[in-house]
């Protein structure tokens, strides 16, 4: 198996992914926004169609697409019903526009498939050297505002005091989130985005309180689910986004049982 390049380069690209899912992960669970990263993979879905129109990579037009809806919804208000109004409105836009794009495009239609559903065996050299140096920026920005961003997700009311420092550190956050969905979707699609973003995370959630033992128990999950995933594709030939997020949601039945039974 480690004897073809695309497999090293997705083992080595699932890793990293995995790493930055997990620690996004925590906190998108913890701040409630599933939603809004539900709607992420649907505008990276338009990103990436106005990309192969365009010429250009398809993670370009993914990070065009999802920063920019990022940053008009943090503008839309810090109310939950304010956004999530803005949210579906930019959700039926970006659809309605990828399917534009798509069908003026000269591209086959396998291209479709390979954004809604992933191709990660399809990651060239380039496309790795990609996704590491976007992780990496997305990583060292988390780093710097980890203690930050987990003071305003976890004590709400204190950082209410100081609401501009709340609204910048939130807008930061809905970029990386972004990033992080652009990023994620050459794993398992722009329509599976929140089985790695989200249910790893949702599964820690049920085994343990601490924010970085959550943090260690997402990566674990998701690195477990990529790479067995991406074992199984390999001798069965069936999708490897199929495998993961039925390993993921396993993980999370089990995870949701040893609580209720603790």
């Amino acid at each position: 198996m480690f004897e073809y390049a695309f497999m090293q380069y997705a083992f080595i690209a699932s890793f990293f992914i995995s790493l930055i899912c997990a620690v996004m992960g925590v906190f998108v669970v913890a701040r409630k926004t599933a939603f809004y990263t539900h709607t992420l993979s649907e505008i990276s879905f338009s990103g990436a169609s106005f990309a192969i129109f365009a010429g250009l990579s398809p993670i370009t037009g993914m990070l065009i697409f999802t920063i920019t809806s990022s940053i008009f919804v943090s503008l839309a208000g810090r109310k939950m019903s304010q956004r999530e109004s803005s949210v579906s409105v930019f959700s039926a836009i970006f659809i309605g526009l990828g399917v534009l794009f798509l069908s003026l495009s000269n591209k086959q239609s396998s291209y479709a498939t390979s954004i809604l559903f992933g191709s990660i065996v399809g990651i060239s050299r380039d496309n790795l050297n990609e996704l590491l140096i976007l992780i990496a920026i997305i990583g060292v920005i988390s780093v710097l505002l980890f203690r930050k961003l987990k003071y305003i997700t976890f004590d709400p009311a204190g950082s209410a005091y100081n609401s501009k420092y709340a609204v910048c550190i939130s807008l930061i956050f809905l970029i990386l989130v972004a990033c992080t969905v652009s990023v994620t979707a050459q794993i398992v699609g722009s329509l599976l985005i929140f089985s790695l973003l989200t249910i790893p995370a949702s599964s820690a959630k049920f085994l343990t309180t601490s924010v970085h033992s959550m943090i260690g128990l997402s990566f674990i999950f998701a690195l477990f689910g990529t790479w067995m995933g991406l074992y199984l594709s390999y001798i069965t030939n069936w999708p490897v986004s199929f495998f993961i997020t039925i390993i993921e949601g396993l993980i999370y039945g089990v995870s949701l049982m040893i609580a209720k039974m603790s």
